[in-house]
């Protein structure tokens, strides 16, 4: 911001800070080449990863989402500016570009059902340090990544009421530090997988890491991939769980992502907490059809269809709540994003 320039604040729904990654996702290889030799994959996809994951499947949700975070002026960087101007809600007034960036790049293989990744770049945006409390939007919530601590600008949103969802990474040092889960008193909700909560409280089930992780913030929420999820309200004692949602499963890259911007969109409206489980896990399913990350996150008219395709008396039948959420929908006509941005 120039000297003497004034900067109004705008409003937003979900405020999401980290790096910027450009994923290049290949699929339909039958297994990884063995040393010296080559496979060729039958698809690939181009895709905004990183933060822009759970940014992208916010904003084509309907929420007002502000993505903070930086890329560099390579041809990556490219690529990623230019696809994230096309998501409508996605406010990028705290994005930039510096030429003194190389773009973060990762390499996702998606292979039996699950993924491998190769990354190269930042895996932290040291720029989030430098958010000042001016800048910021009036955010109804945000996501932040737990690892560090509460960054200063989480702190001040947090001050003006703004809902803080936190999550981790994974450890590429494999130590799953216990101590992570001490920032957790300064969050309303945490989202993470099995993997990560079991990781992190020592323990060997969902439910019994749940239990920890209630003892320490409002709400956990824990993902267990085709087993669906399960979160506990720590305030009211509230355990609930809900089945995943069924799909062929092609490419997983940004499920959790994906789960974690429909838990806030259904938390922000108010819903009971089993039905944000429901349509979290909804949103997570639709994702892994396709491929890559942020371009396959769905949008309203992707969980109509869903929707109107699904047999009632199944699975069908627990998503009534989502008939009226829809018939809105429709009645107003929002603009939304294309189902593919790049």
């Amino acid at each position: 911001m120039r000297n003497g320039e004034s900067f109004e604040r705008p409003e937003v729904d979900l405020f999401c800070v980290g790096t910027l990654f450009f994923d290049l996702v290949l699929a339909g290889m039958d297994a990884m080449p063995e040393a010296g030799a080559e496979v060729w994959a039958k698809e690939r996809a181009l895709s905004p990863g990183g933060v822009a994951n759970r940014a992208v499947a916010a904003a084509r949700l309907g929420l007002r989402t502000g993505l903070a975070g930086e890329v560099g002026t390579d041809m990556f960087g490219d690529h990623l500016w230019q696809v994230l101007h096309q998501v409508d809600n996605l406010d990028l007034r705290w994005t930039s570009r510096s030429p003194d960036v190389q773009t973060t790049l990762t390499v996702s293989v998606a292979l039996d059902g699950d993924r491998r990744f190769l990354s190269h770049g930042e895996p932290t945006w040291p720029g989030e340090a430098t958010l000042a409390p001016e800048r910021l939007p009036r955010a109804r919530a945000a996501q932040v990544g737990l690892e560090a601590g509460l960054p200063d600008w989480a702190r001040h949103l947090r001050a003006e009421g703004t809902l803080l969802f936190g999550g981790v990474g994974w450890d590429p040092s494999g130590r799953w530090s216990t101590s992570v889960l001490d920032n957790l008193t300064q969050f309303d909700a945490f989202v993470c997988n099995t993997t990560e909560a079991m990781a992190y409280t020592r323990t060997d089930t969902p439910a019994g890491a749940l239990r920890r992780l209630a003892e320490r913030v409002p709400l956990a929420v824990v993902t267990d991939g085709h087993r669906g999820a399960l979160a506990v309200d720590a305030t009211s004692g509230e355990l609930v769980t809900a089945p995943a949602v069924v799909s062929e499963a092609v490419d997983p890259t940004g499920a959790g992502d994906t789960f974690v911007a429909g838990f806030a969109y259904a938390t922000l409206a108010g819903w009971p907490l089993r039905q944000r489980l429901l349509f979290a896990n909804l949103c997570a399913g639709q994702s892994v059809r396709g491929l890559g990350g942020a371009v396959s996150a769905p949008t309203w008219d992707d969980l109509g269809a869903w929707f109107e395709a699904t047999d009632r008396p199944t699975q069908g039948a627990a998503f009534g709540f989502l008939g009226p959420e829809l018939a809105r929908r429709r009645s107003t006509s929002p603009q939304q994003s294309s189902k593919k941005v790049c």
